[in-house]
């Protein structure tokens, strides 16, 4: 790779780093090239972007970008490095938990999750069973909808009557 290559190269992955909010570093090193296949394919279906770099370069990569401090994330940088890009916070973390029941690897050296840093393989449980953002959205909006279904529910089956309404409001106090 040229002088010139390797700087596009840097360029690209630190863009990439910088456009996302969802980056897991992991270990796919001693995998056949028939199983990192299917895992990419597994990542594909579960629109994830993953790729292999070179630590350094994933280093200079990381400098570059000013608005995300990947410091934590750089001891970690040792050894064969796969990264993986996702806009959904677990999806990867799935991901891998789902396809090491048939391999040990991929394995977690590292997660930066808006702007939160997990460090090791103990964190893929965690991070698997943390809730996405649109599933926590999802929740809080079902919350906010109960009350009013509850009082509209109220107010039919009271037949609209003042002491059917302060009987379910009673009631709900």
């Amino acid at each position: 790779m040229t002088r010139e290559e390797k700087a596009k190269y840097v360029d690209d992955l630190a863009a990439d780093l910088a456009g996302n909010n969802v980056i897991y570093l992991t270990d796919t090193a001693e995998l056949t090239v028939e199983v990192v296949n299917k895992l990419r394919r597994k990542a594909f279906n579960a629109n994830v972007k993953m790729r292999v770099v070179k630590n350094t370069l994933l280093n200079k990569a990381m400098d570059k970008v000013e608005d995300k401090d990947f410091s934590e994330l750089k001891d970690v940088l040792k050894g064969a490095t796969s990264i993986m890009f996702s806009e959904v916070g677990n999806v990867p973390a799935k991901l891998i938990k789902d396809f090491r029941k048939n391999s040990d690897k991929p394995i977690l050296k590292g997660a930066w999750i808006d702007e939160g840093v997990y460090i090791g393989d103990d964190q893929v449980k965690v991070l698997a069973d943390m809730k996405s953002k649109e599933e926590v959205l999802g929740e809080i909006i079902t919350l906010l909808q109960s009350p009013a279904k509850n009082v509209v529910s109220g107010l039919k089956g009271a037949g609209g009557k003042l002491a059917g309404i302060l009987k379910t409001l009673e009631e709900r106090a």
